[in-house]
């Protein structure tokens, strides 16, 4: 560009320095002819010369103009100040420009000699206080959040460039357009060209800075991941420290459950790997001098419930001696439980609940559960078959199921162990598809949602005693992807899983009443602290 300015200046200097050339004056008017080409008034220039009159009684005369109207020292400053401007402008042509070197190159001189000239340096005016004002802007946005940085940077800091580099291709166009510099169009169309490649290499920069920013976010949002990770784990373990005095079995002298411990993998059930679906654990009545384990894998099918096995103690467990086993034939799912020597579980294929009795194994009782649905109609997430669910705890024997009527939430009953009539029902606002399982202890339900593969959140708690629900966030580790069977045992306070063909067991650790956790910082939000909610329970419950 500065090579255009070099070559306005010199076809526009170039009528004054060449030879003098005849000159004819017309009254008080002087008229030259260089070259066929008018020029500018030269008044002042000539003195009074001789002439004559012709018939007309107007007045010639010829003058002869000097050779040097310009000193030949300013020439030759004006020819090497040119020089110097072609080579700095061919200098910075060599260079890979970007967009914002290109608009610098737009910033002429101070050369007034043409009117495209002038133009030119308006517009670097106009750039130049666009410039500070991007500038001025970015300084701000460095101080400002994140998300204000990525759309306020991308408005304003980019949106102008473009807008100065659609001003620079509409004065590369306005400039071709004039007669005058028609020397000069493959200069001006290699300027142009410039020009869009400037304007495509900042649209590209634009879309790579969006795509580091959007990439830094995942990374903050990853690593904010992690850090709510560790302040829960560390809220875990200072909860740990308050816990107090272990509790007694049965007892139910806590503020509810606090953590749980990582699991312990016992050993694969008894019937092999192909037998994924089950359930196993100790008889949940509270006080009972009871050390047996009962162990009870489904078939292949994960369905049929036909046959258990009752070991003595858990050595005899582990090392798979001094058991019995026996053949039921008629159960459905892994919901069963044993409760005071008794098995209760879901006879196949109905919406009746059954017991046996585990000294004979013989059918006791079989009764029909008012509004349950059954044949997996509304069973736990990945765990199918399983629409009635049995728990026990310090509080008696419990079902969990789901209904029409509660549009598929789980419902919570107790039961009459005896007669297993049902006592008191409570309604939840939990889907149970949503869940992957849930237990009761101490009369509190908690429920279970899969995180991963590899890890499942204790996430829902509902206290039968008050009827008010609240939002917990106890994490709970597994060694494989599926929880079929869940089972709580208040002589031990343990959970006992059965996991995709394996027994696992965790440690419960409760709150004690005697100790209170500090109050956590406003900073962690991974805790959420529900308000309660209170639900009214329905001393019977039809559908």
């Amino acid at each position: 560009m500065l090579l255009v300015l070099a070559l306005f200046t010199s076809l526009l200097l170039l009528p004054l320095v060449l030879p003098g050339q005849p000159q004819i004056s017309k009254g008080n008017f002087t008229i030259s002819f260089v070259n066929g080409s008018q020029i500018q008034p030269m008044h002042g220039l000539a003195k009074s010369m001789p002439g004559f009159l012709d018939e007309d009684s107007i007045c010639h005369c010829v003058v002869h103009l000097p050779n040097n109207l310009i000193p030949l020292q300013q020439l030759e400053k004006l020819q090497s100040t040119a020089q110097e401007l072609v080579d700095k402008y061919a200098q910075k042509l060599s260079k890979d420009v970007s967009g914002w070197v290109l608009l610098q190159e737009l910033k002429f001189g101070e050369l007034s000699v043409h009117p495209a000239c002038a133009q030119v340096s308006e517009y670097a005016c106009a750039t130049e206080k666009q410039n500070n004002q991007v500038r001025e802007m970015t300084h701000k946005l460095q101080s400002s959040s994140s998300s204000a940085l990525s759309s306020s940077y991308e408005d304003l800091a980019f949106n102008l460039l473009y807008l100065e580099l659609e001003k620079a291709q509409q004065l590369v166009t306005q400039l071709k357009a004039k007669g005058e510099v028609h020397r000069s169009a493959p200069l001006l169309d290699q300027l142009r060209d410039q020009v869009a490649n400037a304007s495509f290499t900042l649209k590209l920069l634009g879309d790579s800075d969006q795509r580091r920013f959007g990439a830094l976010l995942q990374e903050v949002d990853v690593l904010e991941s992690q850090l709510r990770e560790c302040e829960r784990h560390r809220e875990q373990e200072l909860a740990s420290s308050y816990s107090g005095p272990p509790l007694l079995p049965g007892s139910c002298a806590h503020r509810g459950l606090q953590k749980v411990s990582r699991p312990l993998v016992v050993q694969l059930n008894w019937r092999g790997f192909s037998h994924k679906a089950g359930a196993w654990g100790r008889d949940s009545a509270p006080n009972l001098n009871s050390s047996y384990y009962w162990v009870a894998p489904l078939s292949t099918d994960g369905r049929y419930f036909d046959f258990y096995r009752l070991y003595k103690s858990y050595n005899d467990l582990v090392l798979l001696k001094n058991y019995k086993e026996w053949k039921i034939g008629y159960g459905d799912g892994s919901g069963n439980t044993v409760y005071k020597n008794f098995m209760y579980f879901n006879y196949y294929g109905t919406g009746d609940v059954a017991k046996v009795d585990l000294s004979s194994n013989a059918l006791v009782l079989r009764r029909p559960l008012p509004g349950a649905t059954y044949n997996n109609r509304f069973s736990y997430a990945g765990v199918p078959w399983k629409d009635i669910d049995f728990s026990g705890d310090e509080k008696g024997l419990w079902v969990l199921y789901a209904t029409e009527e509660s549009k598929g939430n789980l419902v919570v009953s107790r039961l009459n162990a005896s007669t297993l009539e049902v006592e008191k029902t409570w309604r939840t606002n939990q889907y149970k598809p949503a869940l992957s399982g849930a237990f009761m202890a101490c009369g509190v339900l908690y429920a279970l949602r899969s995180l991963s593969t590899r890890q499942e959140e204790i996430f829902y708690a509902f206290d039968t005693t008050t009827g008010q629900e609240r939002r917990l966030s106890i994490l709970l580790d597994k060694m494989l992807e599926k929880l079929q069977g869940i089972n709580y045992c208040p002589s031990d306070h343990k959970l006992y899983v059965y996991n995709d063909g394996y027994l696992i067991t965790y440690d419960l650790t409760f709150l004690t009443l005697k100790y209170r956790l500090p109050r956590p910082s406003a900073k962690t939000p991974f805790e959420m602290r529900v308000p309660f909610k209170s639900v009214k329970p329905s001393k019977s419950f039809r559908p």
